[in-house]
């Protein structure tokens, strides 16, 4: 392990085939398969990222990291969050079924999201 502006990084290194399987509709899958398979090798993780192969067979994948914050907030059919990426976020789902109600819903979904701000000291 090395230090790094007080980050500890960790690199593990496997013995792996690769192999890149295309699919009928022109996707790509890329499984790596150790040499000698081992439970608690590396931290399972889930997520999206960049990936690139390079004709060598050399392959990299960088996971991005998620933007989005939990939400601060959450009301009927909506929530704030206040986010890493400098955004701030106000998102409101509401089903299909019920889009005749939707001035209604969002009416009183920022009513109390504008209270919200208003206690925290954020509005005028």
């Amino acid at each position: 392990m090395e230090k790094n502006n007080n980050k500890t990084i960790k690199t593990t290194t496997l013995s792996a085939q690769v192999a890149v399987t295309k699919t009928e509709c022109g996707m790509n899958i890329v499984q790596a398969l150790p040499d000698n398979p081992c439970p608690g090798q590396v931290e399972p993780f889930h997520g999206r990222g960049s990936c690139q192969m390079f004709n060598n067979g050399a392959f990299e994948f960088v996971q991005e990291k998620r933007l989005r914050g939990k939400p601060e907030l959450k009301v009927d059919y909506g929530s704030l969050s206040f986010c890493t990426d400098g955004n701030d976020r106000v998102i409101f789902t509401v089903p299909a079924e019920m889009r005749a109600d939707m001035p209604e819903i969002l009416r009183k979904g920022i009513k109390k999201i504008i209270n919200h701000l208003k206690n925290k000291g954020l509005s005028l």
